[in-house]
């Protein structure tokens, strides 16, 4: 899509960080942008900032773990712009632990919001791209995380797997439709992830614990607290999706501060079919 200037984009989790840098570097490439968010006063007022700038932008609250809540704002949308080019699955949560620490609450919110929703998000706006025949873009917000795991999240990590490997099906599912899909996969970035508590829904409030104020959790928790404070500027993330939806690309990195990780899982996994040459299957 070399030409976005005229196009319509749905962006979640549009509010505030990674998403309001998309939203905004998107209606910076004139493209009509509709930002949906379960946190309406975020949203007012990234919506009234985006107008200060005269770009043609509404918004729309839902929470998108509710299929029926993405669709009415799908519908909004239609009804808005008429049609839709690229649809952004950026909503996301932070929240999880390792093992241990689950709950059927944690599950449900998590993979509700970080993978169920890109789901019924490309379920539902995949046939109002495909309807214009004007061709179009998906782009999901995976993570770093979603290509290396580490030890202390695995319930988030397996939610950011599941939109890797889901996006990388319909990249050539969809590219003979002329829609292309791309995943970002952010390190860190300038977010407010680490609090994503404030928007949990009440069906799922369980899910919800003090942190550990000391040990190896709490260190870690520090850590990423601190990583996150000094990370990448939101709207250089939003510029790096705007590029990547222009140009297609199937992978969005935000640094190559993990690429060393990355190397090292593929180097393991590439050492596994080491073992077993010259070895004839038994059939």
């Amino acid at each position: 899509m070399k030409d976005l200037s005229g196009k319509t984009a749905f962006v979640t989790g549009a509010a505030s960080g990674i998403g309001l840098g998309i939203a905004t570097a998107l209606s910076q490439a004139g493209v009509k942008v509709m930002l949906c968010d379960i946190e309406e006063e975020a949203l007012a007022k990234a919506i009234s900032g985006l107008k200060l700038t005269n770009a043609d932008v509404d918004g729309v609250r839902a929470d998108v773990s509710l299929k029926a809540e993405l669709q009415a704002a799908a519908d909004a949308t239609v009804v808005r712009y008429g049609k839709v080019h690229i649809l952004v699955n950026n909503a996301g949560v932070g929240a999880g632990g390792n093992y241990g620490r689950w709950s059927d609450a944690r599950w449900n919110w998590v993979l509700g919001v970080n993978l169920m929703s890109v789901i019924w998000g490309i379920e539902i706006f995949g046939p109002l791209i495909e309807a214009h025949g004007e061709g179009g873009q998906i782009v999901s917000t995976a993570s770093i995380a979603g290509l290396i795991s580490g030890e202390v999240n695995p319930l988030y990590n397996v939610s950011k797997y599941g939109v890797v490997a889901l996006s990388e099906s319909l990249r050539i599912t969809l590219a003979p439709r002329a829609i292309g899909v791309s995943i970002l996969c952010p390190g860190f970035v300038r977010t407010q992830i680490m609090n994503s508590g404030r928007n949990v829904p009440q069906r799922f409030a369980s899910a919800l614990e003090a942190p550990p104020t000391e040990g190896p959790v709490a260190d870690v928790i520090k850590q990423f607290q601190e990583r996150i404070s000094k990370g990448i500027d939101p709207l250089y993330v939003g510029e790096l999706v705007r590029e990547g939806i222009e140009n297609d690309w199937p992978y969005i990195f935000t640094d190559t501060e993990f690429e060393p990780l990355i190397d090292d899982r593929f180097a393991a996994i590439k050492q596994g079919f080491d073992r077993l040459r010259g070895r004839q299957p038994r059939h």
